[in-house]
């Protein structure tokens, strides 16, 4: 989200946002002098409470709901996003107290609009006014960029923001990323929304898992275990992830179900209560040695989650990316073990000597590019 301040040196309305780089500010406009401090922040902070609002009808969009049906979540979220068009009114013209009442909108985006309006109806400028429309109608028309998959400009910020869904134009970018690059290029963490990033980092990670379990002997979905023990890796959630693709799960509903499983447990739910139940009795007897007011959380090993609720979609795709190189790991010990199967004696003691046994750059290279034909011949898993 965008988020808005005061700078009280110049006297200026500043909006500053996450890029994945780093964050971008500008100059909304100057604020009038002789302005009340407290009426310019509640100002500047209604417009971050609308550019909330506003975003997170892109991370839960009605489409990742399970029902559109009058006054279940999906409607909800589909009236709150048809609600863009009245943020300009809401603006010019805001619920004002009226005999010590004051009409409060049920839409979060609405009302943060009510908000900045009555803010800008007690500084009383228009010159003011017409700046924040303006501004507001830029952040709203970047959600709107970043639904369709264009996350240029003020758009960059959605590469930070964990979404319910994926859009296919972005898929099909990250999947393009990663044909290039198999392990995952540095852009693919700043240019490509999370969630599709990850629907297709899970696609090229079921290639990578079977490529190596065909040079390994090892199942796809015991592979990452295995290589932990070359090095440490975060292997549980992208196993996870490819036990539910070899169930027959497809990369979108697998990675957007764990991401919406997440962001519900941000949000305060419970959205699994069957699947806590087995944990439960899968720990009653360590949660008898690990409850009391002396208790670490963490030693309990309950999770409502495998992946950072703050950060679900960047959370999974790092650890996916991390997956394909733990298969490369794997496939490079084995890879190195034929190589040396096939040296005369004295041909790997020549080897040794050097001090090169293997050359990784090439075993990288070999292995990438078995990755892609996998991932090509299980093209329709990822479309």
């Amino acid at each position: 989200m965008t988020r808005y301040s005061v700078d009280p040196d110049r006297h200026e309305l500043i909006a500053t946002w996450g890029t994945g780089e780093g964050d971008l500010a500008t100059r909304v406009v100057s604020l009038p002098a002789g302005a009340e401090t407290s009426v310019l922040l509640r100002l500047a902070s209604a417009l971050s409470h609308l550019s909330d609002a506003a975003w997170r009808t892109y991370t839960h969009p009605a489409s990742a709901a399970s029902s559109v049906e009058p006054n279940s979540e999906g409607w909800r979220r589909e009236e709150e996003r048809k609600s863009f068009d009245e943020v300009p009114d809401a603006i010019t013209r805001p619920n004002l107290p009226r005999d010590g009442m004051l009409d409060v909108e049920y839409s979060p985006l609405v009302e943060s609009a009510h908000r900045a309006g009555r803010a800008l109806h007690a500084l009383d400028d228009q010159l003011l006014t017409d700046a924040v429309l303006a501004e507001a109608a830029v952040e709203l028309v970047a959600v709107e960029n970043a639904e369709l998959g264009d996350l240029t400009g003020r758009a960059r910020q959605a590469v930070l923001l964990s979404r319910e869904g994926a859009s296919p134009v972005q898929v099909a970018a990250a999947d393009r990323l990663l044909e290039q690059n198999p392990f995952g290029p540095a852009v693919l963490l700043t240019e490509i929304d999370p969630t599709a990033a990850a629907v297709a980092a899970a696609h090229w990670l079921a290639a990578a898992a079977e490529v190596t379990a065909e040079a390994t002997g090892h199942s796809p979905t015991t592979v990452l275990l295995e290589a932990d023990g070359i090095e440490a890796l975060p292997h549980e959630t992208p196993t996870l992830v490819l036990e539910l693709l070899e169930a027959g799960v497809s990369p979108y509903d697998a990675v957007t179900g764990l991401v919406r499983h997440a962001l519900h447990v941000a949000d305060g739910h419970l959205p699994d209560p069957a699947g806590l139940r087995e944990q439960l009795e899968d720990l009653h007897d360590d949660l008898t040695e690990h409850t009391g007011p002396d208790t670490d959380p963490e030693d309990t090993g309950l999770h409502l989650t495998p992946l950072d609720p703050k950060r679900p979609a960047r959370d999974l795709l790092e650890d996916l990316l991390t997956g394909i190189h733990g298969c490369w790991l794997l496939h490079e010990e084995y890879d190195e073990l034929d190589d040396e199967d096939d040296l005369d004696d004295e041909d790997r003691d020549g080897a040794e000597h050097a001090g090169q046994p293997h050359n990784r750059s090439r075993s990288r290279s070999r292995f990438a590019q078995l990755v892609r034909e996998a991932a090509a011949a299980h093209r329709d898993r990822l479309v």
